[in-house]
């Protein structure tokens, strides 16, 4: 049965398929003039026995049960029926129907029992065979038209047929068999025609295929590459590393002998560096000659632990033992310290002279990025303030030299005043001590820093302030008066100021004439300061006054306080 499917009726071959009126089915091949099978009858069957027959192809045998004019035919997988009617056949009819008159179809003997050769009959054309017209032989008498290249194969015996041979594709995978592309790489050249087929079979798409997978090659080799590369140097540069690593902590450590050649060079040691990189510093500058043997004689040095960051003057070619020896020693050291309590135009003075930049120029940096150097949110967009970074210069030491930028150094100073902050939990408490948030609370602390003569006073001091804060308060009725915030805004530390003219002067910054706290902090209060601020006490204090310069001394009520001023204008020779 062919693609065309299997006609209807007595026909079993469509019409148009090349196959039909084919006898291939009937143990013959491209009879002339094909007959339709059993005489064009539809043949039934009845169900009898069959026997199983020794007959193959060209071994026709008489078998039992035929008749003589039966011929065996051997073309369903080579079993022989027996005991069909007479009249019928197994191969052909006893009369056999063409176009002209009824003929009786003779059969020598030996024809199909391999006595002799088959001899053809030549039939009369069947008009309505499509091959019928044309001649008929054997033996190369009568054309093949199963050779032609659109030609359908001619039909075989169930019993003879094979399967269908894969299909085959254009790309061969070589000796490896299905070695992914990417590792295949290959040369260009076999992908090329060898020449063994014909150009004319080789359609362009076959070509285009071709070149295409060439292309595909290129590329694959070009990424094989990329990551050869890749992989080959990043265990190199593992490799290397691993020996610098080795190098440094296993080997005989290199160092110099002596104190150092008498050149002078400033070293930066960050906060928390550990031993070794202090020491890769060291070595970078020219101090040590390894890493390896400051390390070493940290180590076997008993104060070792004690070493700290900062600035260092040392010279180079210095031993590793010398360095630590120097380092550990007070007179190396070349901090910039910031003392509790100083004002911003103070500390800005002290790092120009530090980083040896002209007068000035730290200021101008701190009005122009005090937004850029990590001020913390609640720091930020208060009004009539002077000085936005007042409060943030931590009282602390700092590594600063020359050829860093003023920037760096604030900022450093910022990033310590924030943590600290943060570290005693102004956000948190403000509101416990009736102030409206931490900027109050670091403005109180730095009152109490600029009032506060000892760490004894701190906490005294924190509570005459928010006494004085209450509104209703029968002693200042929410006055603060305080000389120091005239003084800030002045920029100066006078001790002897006139009542009339501290009213006088109207700023926001002078309590005096405007009651509360000042726009913002006045200093920049030291840790003491602000525990004092947090931790008020609470004995009824509303005065002060510093009698020697060193200690306050704390009164309650107006008369007291008058008390000790008269005292104090005494001890000074004034009446």
């Amino acid at each position: 049965m062919t693609e065309y499917g299997r006609g209807a009726g007595s026909e079993p071959w469509h019409p148009q398929d090349p196959l039909y009126g084919d006898g291939g089915w009937e143990g013959q091949q491209a009879h002339s003039g094909h007959q339709p099978a059993y005489g064009g009858q539809q043949q039934h069957y009845p169900q009898q026995p069959h026997t199983q027959g020794q007959g193959d192809w060209g071994q026709g045998q008489q078998h039992p049960g035929y008749d003589q004019n039966q011929q065996h035919h051997s073309g369903y997988d080579q079993q022989q029926h027996s005991g069909y009617d007479e009249q019928q056949q197994t191969g052909y009819d006893q009369q056999q129907y063409y176009g002209g008159p009824e003929q009786q179809q003779p059969y020598q003997q030996g024809g199909w029992e391999g006595t002799g050769g088959h001899q053809q009959m030549p039939y009369a054309p069947d008009p309505g065979d499509p091959y019928g017209q044309q001649s008929a032989g054997y033996g190369g008498e009568q054309p093949d038209f199963y050779q032609t290249p659109d030609a359908y194969p001619p039909p075989e015996p169930p019993a003879r047929r094979r399967a269908e041979p894969e299909p085959q594709t254009d790309w061969d995978p070589g000796p490896d068999q299905g070695e992914h592309a990417f590792f295949a790489g290959g040369d260009d050249e076999d992908d090329e025609s060898t020449g063994d087929e014909p150009e004319g079979r080789r359609g362009r798409g076959e070509r285009r295929g071709k070149g295409g997978a060439k292309g595909k090659k290129r590329r694959n080799g070009c990424a094989c590459l990329v990551v050869v590369l890749v992989f080959g140097g990043g265990i190199g540069g593992a490799g290397y590393f691993g020996y610098q690593f080795y190098k440094e902590r296993f080997s005989a450590a290199p160092d110099y002998a002596g104190s150092g050649n008498g050149e002078q060079v400033t070293v930066v040691i960050p906060k928390g560096a550990g031993g070794w990189e202090i020491g890769r510093k060291l070595s970078e500058g020219g101090v040590v000659k390894s890493a390896a043997a400051f390390v070493s004689a940290l180590e076997a040095n008993p104060d070792g632990k004690s070493l700290q960051d900062g600035v260092y003057t040392l010279q180079k070619e210095m031993s590793a033992a010398s360095a630590v020896e120097l380092m550990l020693s007070p007179k190396s050291r070349s901090n910039l310290i910031i003392a509790e309590g100083l004002r911003n135009t103070a500390v800005y003075s002290l790092i120009d002279k530090r980083l040896g930049v002209s007068a000035g120029t730290t200021a101008a940096v701190a009005k122009k990025e005090y937004k850029n150097l990590g001020l913390p949110a609640w720091a930020l967009n208060h009004p009539n303030l002077k000085d936005p970074l007042e409060g943030f210069l931590y009282p602390s030491s700092y590594a600063a030299a020359k050829g860093q930028e003023p920037k760096a150094v604030l900022k450093d100073m910022v990033s310590q005043a924030t943590a600290k902050y943060e570290e005693l939990g102004l956000e948190q408490k403000a509101q416990d001590l009736g102030l409206d948030g931490p900027w109050q609370l670091l403005t109180v602390a730095s009152l109490v820093q600029a009032e506060g003569t000892s760490h004894d006073d701190f906490r005294k001091m924190a509570e005459v302030v928010y006494n004085r804060l209450k509104p209703g308060n029968p002693e200042t009725y929410g006055a603060l008066e305080f000389d120091s915030t005239y003084n800030y805004v002045k920029n100066q530390s006078k001790l002897d100021l006139s009542i009339a003219e501290l009213r006088r002067y109207n700023n926001p910054y002078n309590t005096y004439y405007v009651k509360g706290l000042p726009p913002g902090p006045i200093d920049n209060p030291g840790e003491e300061a602000l525990k004092g601020a947090l931790d008020p006490t609470h004995d009824g204090w509303y005065y002060f006054i510093s009698m020697d310069g060193k200690t306050s001394k704390f009164s309650r009520t107006f008369a007291e306080h008058d008390k000790l001023v008269k005292q104090w204008t005494a001890s000074r020779g004034k009446s």
